[in-house]
Parts: C-alpha cells; structure tokens; sequence
C-alpha cells in the first residue's frame, strides 16, 4: 500500500500536537538505543506532559544518554569545562535529567532495556522499571508494552524524498512494517522522524523514503552536533586482554566487537599486528602465547591480515573505521548465499574470469545459454559488464552481439573480450546495527568516500544478532558471510564453573543490561568455525581492596555454564568449549591473577571439582602486574601501548589532573583511608610553583573560602602522590 508523505513541521510543539490529535493523551513513545533519539521532540513531548498531568507519557528505550556531572566538588571542578567544551551546543535530554536528579512528575514514567553502565545502579525507581530483554526480543518487547509512537533522528537526503536512520536502524527497520500494518488497519499510532544533516547518511538497508513516516521535524537552524562518547584510556592489563584476543583473529573471518576500552585495545593490537608484524610477534612471543594457549594457534593467527576481516556487529564502533583505515576490514560479503559461497570457495571473484561463468553454472546459479534475469543478475554484481544488454535472446554489447552459450568456445572468447566485468559489486565489509562514539569517529563517517559509505550496510539488529531467518537474508546467507566469527564481548566477573556475569549483581541490581551478548555467545555454538571470547580484567579495586574478578561462584550470571567457550583476562586464554568440569576449572584458576589462585584452587577442591592430589604449576605464578609489564616491552620499541591511541579529547594538564582525582578517590574509598587522606591534606605545603597551571586548571590556584582551601590542598596531595610536586612540578616516579 503506498503512504501519503508525511507532514513536514519546522517546530516541535507543531509536532507534539499532532502526536496528541492523533494518538490522544495516553502516549507510549519508544525512542532509539544511544544516539538516535530525537531530542528536540523528545524534549517538547516531555515538557508539554511535565505541564500537563492528564497526559500520561511513558518512555520506553535504552542508553539515555548524558553528559556527566562530578559528584564531589573536585570532580565538579575538573568536569565543567570538559563538559562545556565537548557537550555545550548539544541540548540535554530533559526527561534522562530528571530521571537522574528525581524530578520526573508523576504521569511520566521511563524504563529503559539496556542502562549506561553503572549509571542507576543505586536508582530504585530505574532498577524497577527496567525490562530485561535480550536485543534481538526488543521489538517483541516494545510492542508488547504498548508503544503507540515511534521517534527516531534521521539524516534526509538533499531533496528530502529520502532519509536515513543511519545510526539506529537496529530495531527501527523491523518496528516500522509494523506500524505501517496497525495505521492501516485504524490505529492511533504515529511515526516521527527529525532531521539533523549532523549525522551521517548511510545508505543499504538504513535509508528509507520519507513516506516512511508519518510526521517529520524539519528546521535546520535548531539542529545540533551528535553526543559524543570520549574516548577511554587503555590500562596495561586491558591492552594486554586486548593483545591475546588479536591472536585468536583469522585472516578472512568476522569480527564483532563492543564498545570500550577492552573493543579498542583488541583494535590496537589487530592494527600492530598488521602494520607492524615484527613488534607483534615480539610481545607474542614474550607472553609464549602459542605454548601456554594453544587454542591461539588452532583458530588464530599470527601474520598480517592479507584476506582482511569482515565486520558483523549491533554496535559499529569507531574501531571498525580505524580498522578499514589500516586495510584490515576489507573483506567483502555479498547479499546472495549461493554466490557469497562460492566466493568463500575462492571459486567467484574478486577479479572476474570465465571461471567464474563455469562455478557459478556449476552451482546451478546461472543457466546456458544464458537467460535474461541471468544476465540482469550478472551485471548486479559485476560479473558482467554494465554495458551489456539482453536482447531476442542474444547478448549486445557496443553493438556487438554474443551468443549466450556457456558451451560455445567462440561464444565464450567473445564473452571473455567484450562482456565481462572486471570486478565483483555489491559487497559490503561492514554490518552494523547502532552506533556511537568519539565525536572524530562521527566526523570520519561524514567524511568517507562513496566507496567506503558504500560499504558499510547499517540493519536491523535481528539481522546481525542470530541466524534465523530475516527479511534481509536467510540462514544459509548468514552463515556463509560469518565464516570464523569471532564475537568477542565483556564480562564483568566469570566463575570457576564458565559462567559469565556482565549485566547485574546477585542482589538483583542491574548494571547495564544483557543487549546482545546472549545472541552472539549462543550464534557462535550454532555457525561452523564461530568462537564466543568473553574478556575481562583479573581483578578490580573494591573498598580499597584488590579483589578478583574470576570467583568460584556467584548468584548471578549472563551466561550459562553449558555455553562457556573462551575467556581472555590479561594473564591468557581460556579454552572451555567441550571440556569437562576440572578442566574448565583449572583452565580459569590458570589465568587468574597468582593472588588469588591459591584460595580459588582450595574452593575447587574443596568442592571436588578439582582432584586434592593438583597442585598449582610454578608457571601460574607469574601472573602478576609486574610480570605482565615486563612481557609487553619490546627491546628498542618504544610507546606500542599508549593509553589512547585513537585520539583524546583531554588536555594533557586534564590527564593528569584526572589521574590524581582518581588516585584520591581511591584512597579515600574507606573511612580509615578519608580520615589518613584528610590529614595528610593538612600537612601538605600551600606552595604551588609549577603546579599552578594545574591548580589554575581547577580553579583553585588562589581559594578565598575555607572548603575551596581544603579542596587545594587535597589536590596538591593528589598530585603529589602521583609523583608531581610544587618543587618539580614533573613526574617523578
């Protein structure tokens, strides 16, 4: 049925009362995961719902995001002009706000399906309206909850008869048929779009004719920049994670990776080992990771990346652009599952042949003589020339004809003279489902060439995320393109049993949310050549304490025990697919930090998991910080894992001044510690010298008020205990 265009608005309020004349004033909106939402609607629905109580608003989504906010002072200090800088022409999210600062009035509720890391871990009233989905049911989900109105950013074409949902057609793609069904069949439903020409037009899957929607938000003067999401800094032991999941890579095969610090050190190290061979077999050496992990050498690799890899992830991350950059994601797959096979085969492309004719009749893909929709289908993907015509049965090209017999050897001379193309089309080497990242990452986007945005495909995220069959492609393409899937995700603490938490605690409080990671760890026991690696740091700081990540159970879990695969923390690799009990349990002690391996050791056996008689080999007690260090330096190669090495939007006085706000946070993590740290304060000299540009940087380089005062020279100790002085005003250790 073809839809009427759409109204198109130039103000919000406009908008809003078209929601309301037509749905009424009972309103479920569901707005896109991260980046997507469109805020200028969003934010004139909230406010006219905040005035109006008989309007009742409920929002459903994921990863609202907001520019961050110090919870001390000091934190305030350093983050306020970052936030300026990076955030101030970006309108805020009133309703995440008021979520955040409890303000929501009472006829507004919002619950989310994925949170922002850690961000309403002590929030009741999230906590209670989350709804534990995975990704790929998200859909099923939202529609169950009743969602009436769909609001999305796009970025429209230049003749406004297009646009594309370019960051977020994860759910979009498959909720809007849907909602095409319901206002036909007399619904009050609405679908919004609003323009911003800030994102990045992508093309494929992701752009839609404007009859898409019902309503679109048109005013080019209030369009504002993308929220950025900075940077991480990378730590040793993330690098070091990051370096042995670059070893489980195969030349040729697929890569999904998330968001973060872990995603971007993976990228790192794949990016050495390509551009810079030598260094990375170096390290790789250091760390003997072929002898002490020999699942590295069974399904990784250790050369360059000749074949390149292929991007299948929900979330395109700014490392996939780095990675096309360095001529790495530069393996192409192609939308037909016959031909995507035989190009697997190396028996089709990518430079075209006869050959390619004989494999492609062979597999029963084309007929000879050749038929009409043959050579339409040829010339699709480049096998055949642009240039060439089907006509009365014959093939015309400049002119010229051709028989279309496979089994003529004229035929064929001529064919191969005049007819044929000289590369496959069609590929892509990039499918993604969302995304977000570093501003630059959006400027990169902007900025590709036609045949890079060509080759890019953004989709729905039910596409991506299992191998059922999709409107845009059935099982049997799915598994052909995601040869050696590695779908590599974090974990946040993994038992001795192969059991992964990532998304709560066992109290029942949620951290983020389980998103995809489900999917991709059960896709990658059901697609030939796929390997789950869930990653995750030996041991983090709590209460002042360094605790171990790897416990021997825990009353919460994200993955199951029965689909454990591989694990990766900064001490090895992890192989537990198909093995028993003991091993998987000895195979986790094996990469656990040597603190904790003892006491983890005597839980097993004390369990009767492990045989009493095991005793921990000397090897498992180098694993350790120190040791770690020492394996990753290579001998006249200096700066191989820098803590940003894609950029960072800090200055260096903000790194530092950083560093030394988190060492205080940590020592003041416990009452002994708050009080040790305030006294130290107190001893510690007024006297600036060269940490004034520092102290300036905060605004406290000359405090009038006695709270300001304290605040100095709780800083100065900071600093002083990260090795700078008022003396040097350098590092120092």
């Amino acid at each position: 049925m073809e839809r009427d265009k759409p109204v198109v608005l130039g103000e919000e309020d406009a908008c809003v009362d078209a929601v309301l004349e037509r749905v009424g004033r009972n309103i479920v909106l569901g707005l896109p995961l991260g980046l997507g939402k469109p805020v200028r609607f969003a934010n004139a629905l909230y406010r006219r719902a905040r005035q109006d109580s008989s309007i009742q608003l409920r929002i459903i989504t994921a990863i609202s995001m907001l520019a961050p906010q110090g919870k001390s002072s000091l934190e305030r200090r350093f983050l306020e002009p970052f936030v300026q800088r990076l955030y101030g022409e970006i309108p805020e999210l009133e309703y995440a706000r008021d979520v955040v600062d409890g303000k929501l009035p009472g006829n507004v509720q919002v619950s989310e399906f994925f949170f922002k890391a850690g961000s309403f871990l002590n929030h009741q009233g999230q906590q209670q309206n989350y709804v534990c989905t995975n990704y790929t049911h998200a859909v099923r989900d939202l529609l169950a909850q009743g969602v009436n109105v769909l609001a999305q950013m796009v970025a429209p074409s230049a003749d406004m008869e297009s646009v594309s949902v370019s960051c977020n057609p994860d759910l979009t793609l498959d909720l809007i048929p849907v909602f095409h069904e319901r206002a036909a069949a007399g619904e009050p439903v609405m679908l919004v779009g609003e323009t911003n020409r800030q994102l990045p037009y992508l093309g494929h899957h992701a752009e839609l004719p404007i009859t898409s929607f019902d309503v679109v938000l048109d005013r080019q003067k209030s369009e504002y920049g993308l929220f950025p999401v900075p940077q991480m800094a990378i730590s040793p032991a993330d690098h070091a994670i990051g370096f042995y999941a670059s070893a489980l890579l195969k030349d040729g095969g697929t890569l999904q990776v998330g968001i973060g610090s872990l995603g971007a050190a993976l990228v790192h190290s794949a990016i050495l080992r390509h551009s810079n061979n030598q260094a990375w077999r170096a390290v790789y050496d250091n760390l003997r990771v072929a002898e002490l992990n020999p699942v590295a050498v069974e399904i990784g690799g250790d050369g360059t990346f000749e074949q390149g890899l292929y991007g299948c992830s929900e979330m395109m991350v700014d490392g996939f652009v780095h990675l096309m950059n360095a001529g790495i994601l530069k393996r192409k797959v192609y939308d037909h599952a016959g031909l995507q096979t035989l190009v697997n085969e190396g028996k089709v492309g990518p430079e075209i042949s006869l050959g390619c004719l004989d494999a492609l009749r062979d597999a029963e893909l084309i007929d000879s003589p050749l038929r009409a929709r043959d050579v339409q289908w040829l010339i699709r993907y480049g096998i055949f020339s642009e240039e060439v015509q089907f006509k009365g049965g014959r093939l015309v090209v400049r002119e010229q004809t051709l028989e279309p017999d496979l089994d003529d050897p004229e035929a064929r001379q001529r064919m191969e003279q005049l007819a044929l193309g000289d590369s496959l089309k069609g590929g892509v080497v990039m499918h993604g489902g969302f995304y977000l990242g570093p501003g630059d990452f959006y400027q990169q986007l902007r900025e590709l060439t036609p045949e890079q945005r060509d080759s890019i495909c953004m989709t729905s995220v039910n596409y991506i995320n299992h191998l059922y069959d999709h409107t845009f492609g059935d099982q049997r393409l799915k598994a052909a393109q995601r040869k050696d899937s590695r779908f590599i995700n974090s974990a946040m603490m993994y038992t001795l049993e192969g059991e992964a938490v990532s998304d709560g605690l066992e109290d029942g409080r949620v951290v983020s949310g389980v998103g995809g990671q489900y999917n991709f760890v059960a896709m990658a026991h059901e697609t030939p050549g796929a390997r789950s690696i869930l990653s995750l740091r030996s041991t983090r700081s709590a209460g002042g304490k360094v605790v171990s990540n790897i416990v021997f159970n825990y009353g919460h879990c994200t993955i199951p025990r029965h689909l454990r695969d591989i694990v990766i923390t900064e001490y090895g690799v992890a192989d537990l697919r198909s093995k028993s009990d003991q091993q998987v349990y000895l195979e986790m002690i094996r990469i656990a930090d040597s603190r904790f391996q003892p006491e983890l050791l005597k839980q097993a056996k004390k369990a009767g998991k492990v045989d009493a008689a095991f005793q921990l080999p000397a090897s498992w007690s180098n694993n350790t910080p120190e040791s770690l260090k020492a394996a990753m330096r290579v001998a006249g190669v200096d700066g191989l894992f820098p803590a940003f090495p894609f950029g960072c939007d800090f200055t260096d006085d903000e790194l530092v001044l950083g560093k030394a706000l988190k060492t205080l946070k940590a020592a003041t993590a416990t009452g002994r510690g708050k009080i040790a740290t305030l006294f130290g304060a107190l001893r510690v000299s007024s006297e600036l010298g060269e940490l004034q540009p520092l102290l300036q940087r905060m605004g406290l380089d000359d405090p009038k008020k006695p709270g300001d005062k304290l605040n100095q020279r709780l800083l100065i100790l900071a600093l002083n205990r990260i090795g700078l002085s008022s003396a040097k005003g350098n590092t120092t250790s």
